[in-house]
C-alpha cells in the first residue's frame, strides 16, 4: 500500500475498493460457531439476518482513532509491553455501561508496529485487553491524520477557513482519499468482530465520520451511534467543505449522533436542513431527524470526568514531594493556572496578554499574582505550531522583563510533558483556572480543577487534599464546558481588557462567594461524570434502535450517497401482475389518482398532461366497470381545460371542495359554504410575510389560499411559516377554516375539506347507485394523499364497499406512509396504469375478492 488506491469514480458508482495486502482474519470474540464467509468485507452488500443470534448478552464495540492503551518497546527490542491508558476517556466510559456488557475496542496504536509483528500484537491485544488494533500504513496515516484530519477538518471545525495556502491549505483530494482509505481499514477490523444482530457500535470523533456508511451499507440493521468530541461549525463555515454532503450523509447512517452542546447540534441540524433539505422536530424531549423512514436521534450531553480516577491520582500526588515543593515555591503568591495543548485554537497568547493587562490595570497584584501556563505537547502536526510557540515565548519574555523582579516572575511557562500527579498538584494550589480557548469542543480542565479543590473529605491519608477549598474559573464562552459552569466568569477571549478584568474579579471575590460557586460546580460535576454520560448515551441508543428488527430495510444509493430506507414490514412494492389480476377479476372498480407527483412529474415545467396520460384516462373511463377520478389540490379551471378530451373522467379539485362526476355534469360543492369573507382577513397577513420573505409567493384559489416558500432561505422561510401559522390562527380563530403547515407551504382552506372525505363521498355515491366497489386503486405522493390512504382502516367503509374488496393504496416513492404499497416514481405509475388500460376480461367475473393488507 505504498500509493493511494482509492478511485473516486469507484466510490461514485458504489464500488468501495478493497485493501491491498489484507491480513489474515482474526477470530470473532465470544461468538457461536458458524460460517463467517458471509462477512467477507470485499463484498458491497447489505446483511441483515432475521434470525436471532445465539449470543445471550449485548456487546458494545467502541471504535476510535486510537486505542486506550500505552505501548512501550521492550528493552531487548524483541517485543512490546502494553498497559491501559487510565487517562483515556474510552477506558473511563466503561464505568457507565452494564456490568455484564462486554466491551471491545477498535482503534490504532500510537506507535509504529513492524508488519512482521502485527499478527502477534493483534492476538495479544485481543486476548489480554479485548482490543483490536487497526494498522495504518505510513503513507495513509500521514495523509489521513496529519493531512485531512489536522489540516482540513480540525481547522474548519474550529472556524478557521483556508483563505490562503498558509491558513490550512487548499482542499487536497488525495488527503480525502486517504481519509476514506483509513475509515475503510477501521471498518474491516469491525467486520471481523461484529455480530450485527446483537452488538452496539459506538464511533467516536471526527476521524471516523464516514465509517457509518461502510457499516450501514454492509449491515442494514446494525445498531450504531456516533459522538463528536469537537465543535461542529455553523453552516456558513461548514458549507465551504467540498465534501460537505458526503460527510453529512455518512453521519446520518448512524442511529444516534451526539454533541457536547446545543450549539453544536443546532449547527449540524441547520447544515442538514440547508444542504440536504431535511427537517428536524422535537419529540418528547429529544431532537429527531427524519431520514428515509429512519429517525436519527440527536443527543446533547457534555462529557464528564472520572471521579474515582481523579481521587486516586490525588492520593498519589499527596505522597509525592512535588506538592510540598510547589506550595513552598508559590508561598505568598496568588496563582492563576492554565493547562492547554500546543494548538492554534487554545488562545494561550490571549491569556498572556490578559495577564499583562491585569497587572497594568491593577498594579496592586504586581509581585503577587502569577500565571503558570502548562503547555502540553501538540497532538499532531497542526498549523503554525512553531510560530505559536515562538510568540508565546516572546510574550512571556516581554511581560517578565516589564513586571518581573528578583524572586518574582509573573509568567511561568512549563513547555514539557507534565505527569497527571504533577498537574493535580498545580490544581491543588491554584486560586483560579483560566481557559481562553477561541474554540474548543469540551475542555475538561475546569472540571478536573474543581474536583481537585474539593479534595477527599475525611481522608486521613491525604493531608493536602483533606477538605474542600474555594475555586474560581474564568472560561471562554467558546468552549463546550462553558454552558454547564454557570458559576464561572465567562469571557470573550478576544476582548483582552474584559478578560483581564475578569481575572481580577476572580481573585478579589469574597471567600464566601467563591465557596458558593465552587459548591455549585462540584454538585454538577460529581453527578454528571463520565459514567453518567456513557450510560445516558447507551440508553438512548437502545431506545432509538428498539424497533430495528420490526422494519423492512432497503439499501439505496451509490458511494457516500448510500442510505437505508426503513419501512413497515407490511409496506411493499406494488406488483403490476398482482394488480392486473385483481383488476380483471373485479366487477366494480374505483380508481382515484393524484395529479402532481403522481401522473405528472413534480419538477416538470409544463404541468399539462401528456397525450399518453389523456389516452390512458380515456381507455380506463371507457370501461363501464370503472369510476375514475383525478383528486388534486389544483383549481378546477385548469383541470377542466387540461382534461377536456376525457368526457367520463371525474375530477375532485382543490382537495375535494369542488367535485364533478363527468364533463357533462355540473360541479358540486362537497362542503357547506359559509362564504369566503375570511380571505379578506388572510390575504393582508400573507402579503405582509411575502414582502418580508424573499422567494415566497401566494396562490389564491376559489376556496383556499396557499403561501409557499420553496424558493426562500430554508431556515428563514420555516421560521416565517411558523410565525404566519400562529398569526393566521389568531386572526381566523372565529372563521370556519383550517390553517395547516405543509412541506414549504402554509395552507388555509374551509374546515372539513380533505381528500379522505371526497374519497368517502365517491364510495358512498357509488354504493347508493348499487355499485359497491370490489376493486379500489388509490395513488398519491404527498401528505394530503395520506388522508385517502387512512380511510381504508375505518369501519364505516365496510358498509359502502363490497364485503371483500381488493384495495391498493399506493404512495409514490419509498417513504413512510399509511399506504400499503409504493411505486418508485411517476414513470412506474404510468406504466402500471397503462397495464390496466391494456387489460381486458378474459374470464367471467367472479365473486372472489382480494383482501387488502392491514
Amino acid at each position: 500500500m505504498s500509493k493511494s488506491y482509492i478511485n473516486l469514480l469507484d466510490l461514485a458508482s458504489g464500488n468501495f475498493p478493497t485493501m491491498e495486502g489484507r491480513r489474515k482474519r482474526m477470530p470473532r470474540v465470544n461468538t457461536a460457531p458458524g460460517n463467517l464467509s458471509d462477512l467477507e468485507d470485499d463484498q458491497a452488500r447489505s446483511v441483515s439476518s432475521d434470525q436471532p443470534s445465539s449470543i445471550s448478552s449485548d456487546r458494545v464495540i467502541i471504535v476510535a482513532n486510537q486505542l486506550p492503551l500505552k505501548a512501550k518497546r521492550r528493552g531487548d527490542n524483541t517485543g512490546w509491553n502494553f498497559s491501559w491508558n487510565e487517562d483515556s476517556l474510552l477506558l473511563q466510559l466503561k464505568d457507565g455501561l452494564p456490568d455484564d456488557m462486554e466491551v471491545l475496542y477498535v482503534g490504532s496504536l500510537r506507535v509504529h508496529v513492524d508488519p512482521i509483528d502485527q499478527e502477534d500484537v493483534s492476538h495479544v491485544l485481543l486476548d489480554e485487553f479485548k482490543c483490536v488494533p487497526t494498522f495504518l500504513p505510513p503513507d495513509i496515516l500521514t495523509k489521513f491524520y496529519d493531512g485531512f484530519c489536522k489540516k482540513h477538518l480540525w481547522p474548519l471545525f474550529h472556524y478557521m477557513m483556508p483563505f490562503s495556502a498558509e491558513q490550512g491549505g487548499r482542499f487536497d483530494r488525495s488527503l480525502w482519499e486517504a481519509y476514506i482509505s483509513a475509515n475503510k481499514l477501521f471498518f474491516q477490523r469491525v467486520v471481523e468482530l461484529i455480530n450485527p444482530d446483537e452488538d452496539y457500535i459506538w464511533i467516536h470523533d471526527y476521524h471516523l465520520m464516514v465509517l457509518p456508511t461502510f457499516l450501514r451499507r454492509r449491515f442494514s440493521r446494525v445498531r450504531m451511534g456516533f459522538f463528536l468530541h469537537s465543535p461542529f461549525p455553523s453552516s456558513e463555515i461548514y458549507r465551504t467543505l467540498p465534501v460537505r454532503e458526503e460527510i453529512l450523509k455518512a453521519l446520518l447512517n448512524s442511529d444516534i449522533i451526539g454533541f457536547h452542546t446545543f450549539d453544536y447540534a443546532r449547527h449540524f441540524l441547520t447544515c442538514c436542513s440547508r444542504m440536504l433539505g431535511l427537517v428536524y422536530q422535537s419529540r418528547r424531549g429529544y431532537l429527531g431527524l427524519e431520514y428515509y423512514g429512519r429517525t436519527i436521534r440527536i443527543k446533547i450531553m457534555p462529557v464528564g470526568v472520572h471521579m474515582g480516577w481523579i481521587e486516586s491520582v490525588m492520593q498519589i500526588a499527596d505522597e509525592d514531594c512535588t506538592m510540598r515543593e510547589l506550595a513552598q515555591k508559590f508561598k505568598g503568591k496568588t496563582m492563576f493556572l492554565g493547562v492547554d495543548d500546543m494548538d492554534i485554537f487554545k488562545g494561550i497568547n490571549l491569556k498572556l496578554l490578559a495577564m499583562e493587562q491585569m497587572l497594568k490595570q491593577h498594579p496592586n497584584w504586581q509581585g503577587k499574582a502569577v500565571l503558570v501556563q502548562i503547555v502540553n505537547p501538540a497532538r499532531g502536526k497542526g498549523i503554525d505550531l512553531e510560530e505559536i510557540r515562538e510568540e508565546i515565548q516572546e510574550n512571556c519574555r516581554k511581560i517578565n522583563e516589564e513586571f518581573g523582579k528578583p524572586g518574582y516572575e509573573p509568567i511561568i511557562i512549563i513547555d514539557r510533558p507534565v505527569s497527571i500527579s504533577e498537574r493535580v498538584s498545580y490544581y491543588n494550589i491554584a486560586e483560579c483556572v483560566v481557559v481562553t480557548a477561541v474554540r474548543d469542543g469540551m475542555n475538561l480542565t475546569p472540571y478536573e480543577y474543581v474536583v481537585c479543590r474539593q479534595g477527599i473529605s475525611g481522608s486521613k491519608s491525604c493531608s493536602n487534599f483533606d477538605g474542600p477549598k474555594e475555586s474560581m474559573l474564568v472560561v471562554s464562552e467558546f468552549i463546550g464546558c462553558s454552558p454547564s459552569l454557570s458559576g464561572a466568569i465567562r469571557v470573550n477571549p478576544w476582548n483582552v481588557e474584559a478578560t483581564a478584568e475578569a481575572m481580577n474579579v476572580a481573585i478579589s471575590m469574597e471567600d464566601s462567594e467563591k465557596q458558593l460557586r465552587h459548591e455549585k460546580h462540584y454538585r454538577y460535576i460529581s453527578t454528571h461524570d463520565v459514567a453518567y454520560w456513557s450510560r445516558s448515551f447507551l440508553q438512548d441508543m437502545q431506545r432509538t434502535c428498539a424497533d430495528h428488527f420490526k422494519r423492512r430495510c432497503w439499501g439505496i444509493g451509490f458511494g457516500f450517497g448510500f442510505r437505508v430506507v426503513a419501512l413497515d414490514p407490511n409496506f411493499k412494492k406494488l406488483s403490476i401482475d398482482a394488480i392486473v389480476t385483481a383488476y380483471k377479476g373485479a366487477n366494480t372498480r374505483a380508481i382515484m389518482l393524484d395529479y402532481d407527483g403522481t401522473v405528472m412529474p413534480q419538477h416538470s415545467i409544463d404541468k399539462s398532461p401528456s397525450q399518453k396520460v389523456i389516452s390512458i384516462m380515456n381507455t380506463l373511463c371507457a370501461d363501464q366497470k370503472n369510476t375514475v377520478f383525478i383528486v388534486t389540490g389544483r383549481g378546477r379551471e385548469s383541470l377542466s381545460k387540461w382534461f377536456s378530451p376525457c368526457q367520463r373522467l371525474g375530477i375532485a379539485a382543490e382537495h375535494g371542495y369542488f367535485l364533478r362526476w363527468s364533463q357533462n355534469e355540473e360541479w358540486e360543492i362537497c362542503q357547506q359554504s359559509f362564504g369566503f369573507a375570511w380571505m379578506k382577513i388572510a390575504e393582508p397577513v400573507m402579503k405582509l410575510y411575502t414582502e418580508a420573505t424573499d422567494g415566497s409567493s401566494i396562490e389564491i384559489k376559489e376556496s383556499a389560499m396557499v403561501w409557499q416558500y420553496r424558493d426562500a432561505d430554508p431556515g428563514f422561510g420555516s421560521s416565517q411559516a411558523k410565525e404566519m401559522l400562529d398569526h393566521l390562527e389568531s386572526v381566523l380563530a372565529n372563521e370556519p377554516v383550517a390553517v395547516k403547515k405543509g412541506q414549504f407551504i402554509v395552507d388555509v382552506k374551509p374546515q372539513g375539506v380533505s381528500k379522505g372525505l371526497v374519497a368517502e363521498k365517491i364510495f358512498t355515491s357509488m354504493a347508493e347507485n348499487g355499485k359497491h366497489a370490489d376493486f379500489v386503486l388509490c395513488i398519491g405522493d404527498d401528505r394530503s394523499d395520506e388522508d385517502m390512504f387512512e380511510i381504508f382502516g375505518h369501519a364505516k367503509l365496510k358498509d359502502i364497499l363490497s364485503p371483500n374488496p381488493a384495495v391498493f393504496a399506493c404512495t409514490v416513492g419509498q417513504k413512510p406512509s399509511k399506504a400499503t404499497y409504493y411505486l418508485d416514481d411517476t414513470t412506474e405509475v404510468i406504466t402500471m396504469l397503462e397495464s390496466l388500460a391494456e387489460a381486458f376480461d378474459t374470464l367471467p367475473p367472479t365473486d372472489i375478492g382480494y383482501e387488502s393488507d392491514p
